[in-house]
């Protein structure tokens, strides 16, 4: 849905991928979702996809200093937005897309990962962040504690994805609002099974 989203705001017609450590099946995962989305929407759009590190050396998500550099080269080369799933680096990102946006006068964004990080930033950066891709955790923990304390609870694994609200993209800026009904489209056709989110990166 955040892939959607970048390539409905996106002027250029590239647009970015920055992950955190490669190499271990995980943020693959945040880069396949977020491809499909966006080649939905544009299938010529140009996705330009970087790692910080591979693993096993995990450093990629405690790195905001090169996520700014890697940032601020796929500003420089045509994207005008980038999403991250990097962990504590993506401010890097973030700082990055101000900085580009001061220097250029051309105005690019960027994307958050796991919680409304619209809502966690300076606010000078606010203005910045097109939208977040959320991890309800919220609505996990509320759902197991109420089970727990009905009595209902039984172990094992659940699934928290589009169905259930178990994951979303956020909302606060206001800067994803002209998209919204596209984006709830594509969340029921995904829900339906209308598309089949890949896991691997095409």
């Amino acid at each position: 849905l955040v892939g959607a989203a970048a390539a409905l705001q996106s002027e250029t017609g590239t647009i970015g991928f920055l992950g955190g450590v490669s190499g271990f099946g995980l943020i693959e995962k945040f880069e396949a979702g977020f491809q499909a989305g966006a080649l939905a929407v544009n299938p010529d759009i140009e996705i330009v996809a970087q790692y910080i590190t591979a693993a096993p050396d995990f450093d990629g998500f405690t790195a905001p200093d090169r996520a700014r550099e890697i940032a601020l080269s796929m500003y420089a080369d045509g994207a005008d937005v980038v999403y991250h799933a990097a962990g504590g680096s993506g401010s890097g990102l973030f700082e990055a897309a101000k900085e580009q946006s001061d220097s250029s006068g051309t105005k690019v964004w960027a994307i958050g990962v796991d919680s409304d990080q619209y809502n966690t930033t300076d606010p000078e950066l606010q203005e910045f962040i097109l939208t977040s891709m959320l991890k309800r955790v919220d609505n996990a923990v509320f759902e197991i504690t109420a089970a727990a304390n009905d009595g209902s609870f039984a172990a094992g694994q659940t699934v928290y994805d589009l169905s259930v609200d178990g994951v979303g993209y956020s909302t606060s800026g206001g800067f994803v609002d002209a998209y919204v009904d596209q984006l709830e489209e594509f969340k029921a056709q995904i829900i339906d099974g209308t598309i089949e989110v890949p896991t691997e990166p095409s």
